[in-house]
């Protein structure tokens, strides 16, 4: 507005925060991203614990490109997503792209897809661009997990529950991430009745030599294995983890004792 002149009604619509208008002034290196569409994914695989030689699945994990080419971790996207109400683009290019680069190196295996909840304020809208990519690339729906970790938990569960009966109404398969790193996770175990459980792994670290870990860990394993739910254990480095795992019967695991997030996906793993 010119100086000389004075607010009028219809110049409240365009009224914002400042802290607001900062945080979008300040995230100009996020939005040429997203404008670019210049993300990309490393790829961790999920092996069965039993024979570790097994790739099950690929985790798909995103990674943004700089003006240098350089690589950006999610966390800093995410962060300056939150603050700038970027959350939405974010997600779903995280998605398409991970879409876009499991076609583009011919994945065989299942894809976990992580996603961001609070990022998704209409399902049927919101998502329908990431069912269109499936079907264009020619996936069987059975093939894509997505991931909702427990500090992207919306706070309103029934919003929630829309969220996961749009994916399962289009028969992909749901995973609840990160279990055990917060206080409701047994609770949203019955509530949202996931294909999978991710055991945090914070919960598996030292899990042979720590027996509160021990008895928490082997509770839900038994109860996901009483349930039907096949549990995936992440962060696995060392193998008395793995053999404590495979004493408990969990069903997968994740870690860099098997493979780090690579760009290429390995298509074999040791057997351990």
């Amino acid at each position: 507005m010119a100086s000389a002149q004075e607010p009028q009604l219809r110049d409240f619509s365009r009224i914002t925060k400042l802290s607001e208008f900062v945080n979008l002034s300040q995230s100009g290196w996020l939005l040429k991203m997203l404008a670019a569409e210049s993300f990309t994914n490393h790829f961790q695989p999920i092996v069965y614990t039993e024979d570790t030689s097994r790739i099950f699945a690929q985790e798909a994990l995103l990674r943004g490109i700089d003006e240098n080419r350089s690589l950006i971790a999610p966390g800093p996207m995410l962060s300056v997503a939150r603050e700038a109400n970027l959350l939405f683009q974010l997600d779903r290019v995280a998605r398409l792209t991970a879409i876009r680069e499991a076609v583009r190196l011919g994945l065989a295996n299942r894809i976990f897809i992580n996603f961001t909840p609070t990022a998704i304020y209409d399902p049927a809208f919101c998502l329908r661009s990431t069912v269109s990519a499936v079907e264009q690339a020619g996936i069987a729906h059975e093939n894509v997990v997505f991931e909702v970790t427990e500090s992207e938990r919306a706070q309103d569960i029934s919003h929630l529950k829309n969220i996961l009966s749009f994916y399962r109404d289009a028969g992909f398969l749901i995973a609840l991430d990160d279990l055990g790193a917060g206080y409701s996770s047994l609770n949203l175990i019955h509530q949202l009745r996931p294909d999978f459980i991710k055991l945090d792994m914070e919960l598996v670290r030292n899990v042979h030599q720590d027996p509160y870990k021990a008895v928490i860990t082997e509770k839900i394993l038994d109860i996901a294995q009483s349930l039907n739910i096949k549990t995936i254990a992440e962060g696995v480095e060392c193998q008395e983890e793995l053999r404590w795992l495979r004493t408990h019967n969990a069903t997968f695991v994740q870690g860099y004792l098997i493979a780090k997030p690579v760009a290429q996906p390995v298509t074999s793993t040791p057997r351990i």
